[in-house]
């Protein structure tokens, strides 16, 4: 007898954006849609891992209701009715299948982040205690019911995603009814964009530290379009919004809208933040967004400022998405660009649809390949514009669609421009690449050692034990032989002048001259990080394989005004900056430094070196005849600490921000997003 084979999927029902669109005549036959996620087996003593809950592998839903002290009955996604239907009927008023609905939408999310990065997910670990050590955190807490509020939010101290329950207070009664319970479990949108923030921290824990406008901007922004582009794998919505708009997703359409139930419920006159227009208060007509520049320069709030990199992203989707049609515009309307009035035939409707999916998701699996190519802290939109072009050359030789050409234009309409390039071009927005033949023969010793990394975690398929065996990589493991990275980095390139430059970080004798602290282990060695160690193997659309190992350096300096170790000569000295009183200042910060370094494998050689340093590098000089650095020209990067003071200070322009007032604290109590999504 033949055993049945193990099912790739399970299919679970729910809303395809939220209930909103199933009370609606219009999208009712739209609303709903089947999620089909990595089948998880039942949980028994010898193998499996989905238990009622849902409990997985990645995720645990625990439904206590703090504000009634009640427990919900867990859902068991194998009881034999429940797989028999796809899951439970959608609805707002069953607990259980709102268990469903967050369980379906993360684990969707997760799937699309393991495509596009080429590895499994691994959530933020808990910060270390007095034993020195961070634990693994297996799985992401959920929690569907845990505020009686409006508001959900991923919070990097519990290592789970809160979600909120309110009575609604619609701006137009016509669309919704006044005090029924909206829950923002059932939103598709504020489920992937929470996830998105949970996985984002577990890649780059330090973008939850604002040191510039732009690094929660980037966090909400980002997780917005994950939340965008997951509306183009629903087929029958793609398809319905294709006919709706003749082909035109420029106009108005449910994909470029974010969570409209909680948008309208808090009074908004339309969805929560609309990727291509809004609707005009006064008149209740919805109009199309127009790219301002000046928005870039003086929009500070994290989520109105992410709204601009949003904007950017959806508008290249649009431009290639029109691109790859033209030419099917052509043969339906006789070559006029013009279609024929009347409903467009479904061959066509079918034709557009598969266009425009193929190209959100590429534009999507862009936008997540990134990631691997920013640098660890104080990132910039236009740090993101570089790490999106980088990856997309290293993995795709040839750009014959403009994909790329499409992002630069876009980020050029809304003024958002990288520092440091000659020109916008593909060539200047690339990351520098190191050419194998001129690199520090030291590499060579590291490339050995990251082989041998690979070599073992490459065929693992436990994420726990990818995990333990990274961290015997990163901190060592005398057991086993290992000598960890950070010693083997600080062992081989100590005083190497030419290793600071590269990364910007201070590793030679004078370094308690720069707010350096010394080392745990040894106080004679200046204190450094290594973090995300990770592999890489990708293989393009056109079949390119990209094997690599990314890991970043992070290190930090204690800075102080006059007071201290530097004297920061702000330049505004206007109202907020006193010059009389600067001798008298005491304020203190701290600076982070880092570097992501991307090695190839297949060459043994450093293909990248992304760095926000904290010397500044452009005014090192070498010796003359020699490879080290003339220690006479170290200097701290001046502009940076400027840049961070000012704006977690008040000064100038960025006086307008709130971080001084609110983001300290609630920085310090370590729940950001708390504090973002409930304002």
């Amino acid at each position: 007898m033949t055993s049945t084979p193990r099912p790739p999927f399970r299919k679970l029902r729910g809303y395809a954006f939220d209930p909103a669109l199933a009370l609606q005549m219009e999208t009712a036959p739209i609303s709903t849609i089947v999620y089909k996620v990595p089948w998880e087996d039942r949980k028994t003593a010898d193998s499996g891992t989905l238990d009622v809950g849902p409990v997985g592998e990645y995720v645990e839903v625990i439904d206590y209701d703090p504000t009634v002290q009640k427990s919900y009955l867990p859902v068991d996604l194998n009881n034999e009715y429940i797989l028999a239907q796809d899951g439970l009927d959608p609805s707002e008023g069953n607990p259980q299948f709102h268990q469903q609905m967050v369980y379906a939408v993360v684990m969707t999310t997760i799937t699309n982040f393991e495509r596009a990065l080429g590895r499994r997910i691994l959530w933020a670990t808990r910060r270390p205690g007095a034993n020195g050590f961070e634990d693994y955190v297996a799985r992401l807490r959920i929690y569907p019911h845990a505020l009686r509020e409006a508001n959900a939010y991923y919070s990097p101290r519990k290592k789970a995603l809160l979600f909120g329950y309110f009575s609604s207070a619609p701006a137009n009664e016509s669309i919704q009814m006044p005090a029924s319970l909206v829950f923002t479990c059932l939103s598709h949108d504020i489920i992937a964009h929470e996830t998105t923030h949970a996985i984002l921290d577990g890649m780059q824990r330090n973008y939850n530290e604002p040191t510039n406008p732009d690094v929660l901007a980037f966090h909400e922004a980002f997780s917005d379009i994950v939340a965008l582009f997951q509306h183009f794998t629903f087929p029958d919505v793609l398809k319905n919004q294709i006919q709706k708009t003749r082909g035109n997703l420029a106009d108005q359409n449910i994909l470029g809208q974010l969570a409209q139930q909680f948008g309208s419920a808090i009074g908004n006159y339309g969805s929560l933040r609309d990727a291509i227009g809004e609707v005009d208060e006064k008149t209740g007509q919805w109009r199309p967004k127009t790219p301002l520049p000046e928005e870039y320069r003086t929009i500070l709030e994290p989520h109105a400022r992410g709204s601009i990199l949003v904007a950017a992203v959806f508008e290249a989707f649009i431009n290639i998405y029109k691109s790859r049609i033209a030419d099917l515009l052509r043969i339906a309307s006789n070559g006029t660009g013009i279609l024929t009035a009347g409903e467009l035939p479904v061959d066509l409707v079918n034709r557009l649809a598969d266009e425009a999916a193929k190209s959100a998701d590429q534009v999507l699996q862009m936008c997540i390949r990134a990631l691997d190519y920013c640098p660890p802290v104080d990132i910039t939109f236009g740090d993101y514009l570089r790490a999106i072009i980088t990856a997309d050359v290293d993995l795709v030789a040839d750009d014959s669609r403009n994909y790329r050409l499409a992002f630069i234009d876009a980020f050029r309409r809304r003024g958002i421009y990288p520092k440091g390039i000659k020109t916008l071009s593909v060539e200047s927005l690339q990351f520098e690449a190191h050419p194998r033949e001129s690199q520090n023969p030291l590499f060579g010793i590291l490339t050995d050692f990251l082989r041998k990394y690979r070599n073992d975690v490459m065929y693992v398929k436990d994420r726990k034990e990818t995990y333990t065996i990274t961290q015997k990589y990163m901190g060592g493991d005398e057991d086993n032989d290992i000598e960890g990275l950070h010693d083997r980095i600080f062992g081989k390139f100590d005083n190497d002048g030419e290793f600071e430059k590269l990364t910007g970080l201070v590793f030679s004798g004078d370094w308690k001259d720069f707010g350096i602290n010394a080392s745990r282990s040894n106080p004679n060695d200046p204190a450094f990080e290594v973090q995300n160690l990770r592999l890489v193997s990708r293989i393009g659309p056109q079949g390119k394989q990209v094997n690599q190992i990314v890991f970043s350096l992070l290190q930090r300096s204690g800075v102080k005004l006059k007071q201290g170790i530097f004297d920061v000569d702000a330049p505004v000295k206007e109202k907020h900056f006193d010059p009389s009183r600067r001798t008298k200042v005491r304020e203190a910060f701290v600076l982070r430094g880092g570097c992501t370094l991307i090695f190839d494998l297949d060459t043994l050689a450093l293909r990248y070196a992304i760095a926000k340093p904290l010397l500044d590098t452009a005014r090192m000089a070498y010796l003359p005849q020699s490879r080290q650095i003339d220690l006479k020209t170290r200097k701290m990067d001046k502009a940076r600490i400027e840049q961070q003071y000012q704006y977690q200070h008040g000064i100038g322009i960025m006086g307008m921000t709130d971080y001084s007032l609110y983001f300290k604290n609630a920085l310090t109590h370590g729940e950001p997003f708390a504090f973002l999504h409930n304002h």
